[in-house]
């Protein structure tokens, strides 16, 4: 199989994070419906964490192994700079738009409780799409390392595993275009078809960019980089989801959804490892 070949199935792999996507396009839904979703999300995005650190983690804990004292300490080290730069610099960058957002309402100037309420909610709106772009963007650079992965197996002439990985790959993107969309769902705000396609490239283009570049470049500690931006991100990401979970209530239905999503998670992994990946 040719090199482009095997992008063009690396790029096939990363779009079917669309099939999930149309689900922001629901309107008005139900307090209920808002809330599983949100949870469902939480918990598809718990599974993806694990499974991103899992990745991240074994080049050390083969080194480890290997007693390779200082491959082991590189690659820790990479992974805990960006678990911190993906995870921190969002808190950074959120307080940052925080502030700026504050600026432009001016509480000073005694508006009505009703004017308030219409400066405010563009606001909850604007929070909402924030997240969804954050969640594109971590499982984005998710997508890149899993890219990378394709590349170097085919760069290695293991073209029947790159083939498995991208089957794999491609399964794991369908849930993850659901937790992309999640929290405008949730927070009942309907996207346009235009901007589900661009965070359906933003999260899933980068597979087939990792995949060029892997075919090119075989570099473990380029790939666990990516992967540790991608965890820090995400995790980011659930820990707002979770503010959003507390906030709404039903706490009942939001743990039986969260379990949900992580088993959704575990599912696709076992349908993946069972095909031999």
């Amino acid at each position: 199989m040719s090199g482009p070949q095997i992008a063009l199935l690396g790029a096939i792999a990363g779009l079917t994070i669309f099939l999930g996507l149309p689900i922001g396009r629901l309107q008005r839904p139900a307090p209920r419906l808002r809330t599983a979703l949100n949870a469902v999300a939480i918990g598809i995005l718990l599974f993806l964490l694990w499974d991103i650190l899992t990745a991240a983690w074994e080049p050390t804990h083969a080194a480890l192994g290997d007693r390779h004292w200082a491959g082991a300490a590189i690659d820790g080290l990479v992974l805990a700079a960006g678990l911190a730069s993906g995870l921190m610099g969002l808190v950074y960058y959120d307080r940052w738009i925080a502030r700026r957002q504050a600026s432009r309402v001016s509480l000073s100037q005694g508006p009505g409780a009703s004017a308030l309420t219409e400066q405010l909610a563009p606001r909850a709106r604007t929070r909402a799409a924030s997240l969804a772009l954050v969640i594109a963007i971590g499982i984005g650079l998710h997508n890149l390392a899993e890219g990378l992965a394709i590349g170097n197996s085919a760069a290695k002439g293991e073209v029947s595993l790159a083939v498995l990985l991208i089957i794999g790959f491609g399964l794991h993107n369908t849930t993850e275009g659901f937790g992309i969309v999640a929290p405008l769902a949730a927070a009942g705000e309907r996207p346009s078809w235009g901007s589900l396609a661009l965070l359906g490239l933003i999260g899933g283009g980068p597979t087939f960019v990792g995949t060029l570049i892997g075919q090119q470049v075989v570099n473990d500690t380029v790939s666990i980089a990516f992967l540790g931006l991608a965890a820090g991100s995400i995790l980011y990401v659930v820990i707002e989801l979770l503010a959003v979970a507390r906030r709404g209530g039903m706490k009942a239905l939001t743990t039986w959804m969260i379990l949900a999503g992580l088993l959704l998670g575990f599912a696709t992994d076992a349908v993946v490892t069972a095909a031999g990946v």
